[in-house]
């Protein structure tokens, strides 16, 4: 379907440019059947055929004796029929229970179960010391999983980490504890000392442990996912008011979604994580890969320019791989840019090529890198040298669209696909917006769209903003909440 519009763009306010529509990707699910809608999917058809799925959720808890029962009156709910918010609503609908949609049980109690101190839990995330309230906060939550791990031969497949309000509320980068209600800790050295001694070492032992805390971010939720990360443990965070809804009045500000929305994105994303797959592309083009590069400053050397690198890989089937490259200097303060040097860029391609090769047998036919800034010189020799000549490579830069709105005369902002192609390698477009099926627009504010700019290799810019579509697609199956993707 194309709609045409004439009308003018930043890049060449002279030019008439031709709007189009990209329609909805569709997902598949059981039986074969497809649709674009993941809740219509699994009511009508259940999950695709997998034999990885699972007959039956292994979970763990572990949280305060408040959390656990919180834990369990929302099982016994989920077990059951959930009505929708607004049954006369498109995108409110009811949750019908978790047998009735994944064909799968989910037990009443949990698998293994561990209540923590709520004093210690109280206390330890007021430690005067963030870095040191998070760390050990952190410790509290991930030290019975560890233990249960070592001594269980067949433990959970997924740990749900049951967390109070407080916790969440300062267990974030930039909450702070009232000062009255601040506790000494036991950490002597501060963050300028314990970055020097990660940074160039120290002769005393104890000093070297002390200053391992400042190598997280003081965050709750992403430290405890990464200081599991050599368990695998599988870990959903989630708060204790998520799962059973304080009365009105009592919410303490916070705007909570309805019973039923939380068990459709919670209950589908446990079920991703337990290996279940809920759906896949029903429309992918064989042969093709799609790498997403991601730049991260190194806390622990903010003034050097290390940097860790990391790439993201989406599959034709709708899997998704994550890879760790080098840490090294690759932020540039005179260009505000992070960048590969040859050597490292070709080391990460090749990373990417032999996992798909191991997935497929043989090497993509097309490979899309997607980055935030153009690719350089050297970024892009070391890329195409770690490439076979049969594949077609395309750098693709997608930022956000520079301040350009589209509106309608409705009072709906523009369909989500909508595309503004400028040239045949570069193009706006619109991945938020009304979106038929749920006769809303689910967000707030007039949506942006995504800039999408083909500045290495040769594809067609249609080509190009179709399969980001799918490619989003794709991450959607993964995520908490609306199950997004894998997390680097």
């Amino acid at each position: 379907m194309t709609r045409k519009s004439k009308g003018s763009a930043p890049h060449s306010p002279a030019a008439d440019y031709d709007l189009e529509y990209i329609e909805e990707p569709k997902l598949l699910f059981g039986h074969g059947q497809a649709t674009e809608n993941p809740k219509d999917g699994l009511f009508l058809f259940g999950p695709v055929e997998d034999t990885a799925n699972p007959a039956e959720m292994r979970i763990g808890v572990v949280g305060t004796p408040h959390g656990l029962s919180q834990y369990r009156i929302w099982t016994s709910t989920i077990r059951g029929y959930i009505p929708p918010k607004a049954a006369d609503r498109s995108h409110h609908v009811g949750w019908p229970g978790f047998q009735a949609v994944f064909g799968a049980q989910w037990p009443t109690g949990p698998l293994a179960a561990v209540a923590l101190s709520e004093k210690a839990v109280h206390d330890t995330i007021r430690i005067s010391d963030p870095h040191e309230a998070v760390y050990k906060t952190v410790e509290l939550f991930a030290d019975p999983i560890r233990r249960h791990l070592r001594e269980s031969e067949a433990p959970p497949s997924v740990w749900f980490v049951v967390i109070p309000e407080d916790l969440y509320r300062y267990g974030r980068p930039q909450s702070s504890v009232p000062t009255d209600e601040r506790i000494a800790g036991d950490q002597y050295l501060n963050a300028a000392t314990a970055r020097t001694i990660l940074g160039e070492g120290s002769l005393f032992s104890e000093d070297v442990e002390a200053a391992q805390m400042y190598r997280y971010e003081r965050n709750f939720h992403h430290q405890m996912k990464a200081r599991l990360l050599d368990t695998k443990a599988v870990v959903q965070i989630v708060r204790e008011t998520t799962l059973v809804q304080p009365p009105e009045g009592t919410r303490g500000g916070r705007a909570l979604e309805d019973p039923a929305t939380v068990a459709w994105n919670l209950c589908t994303t446990a079920f991703f994580k337990a290996s279940g797959r809920p759906w896949r592309q029903a429309r992918v083009r064989p042969g093709v890969c799609y790498v997403g590069l991601v730049f991260k400053r190194h806390d622990t050397d903010p003034d050097s320019g290390n940097a860790c690198c990391g790439a993201q890989m989406f599959l034709d089937s709708g899997d998704g791989l994550v890879f760790r490259g080098a840490v090294g200097p690759w932020y540039s303060e005179d260009r505000r840019e992070f960048h590969l040097n040859r050597e490292n860029a070709a080391e990460l391609m090749s990373l990417v090529v032999d996992s798909y090769r191991k997935n497929h047998g043989e090497a993509p036919a097309e490979l899309f890198i997607h980055g935030r800034k153009r690719f350089d010189d050297a970024e892009w020799q070391g890329f195409v040298s770690a490439v076979p000549k049969g594949t077609n490579l395309v750098g693709v830069r997608i930022t956000h669209g520079n301040g350009l709105k589209l509106y309608t005369q409705r009072e709906m902002p523009p369909l989500r696909g909508t595309a503004l192609p400028i040239t045949n390698r570069r193009g706006f477009l619109w991945t938020k917006g009304f979106v038929p099926r749920l006769r809303t627009y689910p967000g707030w504010e007039v949506p942006s769209p995504l800039f999408v700019d083909i500045h290495k290799g040769n594809a067609n810019i249609r080509t190009v903003m179709e399969e980001r579509r799918l490619e989003e697609t794709g991450q959607d199956a993964h995520s908490p909440g609306r199950c997004r993707g894998l997390y680097l």
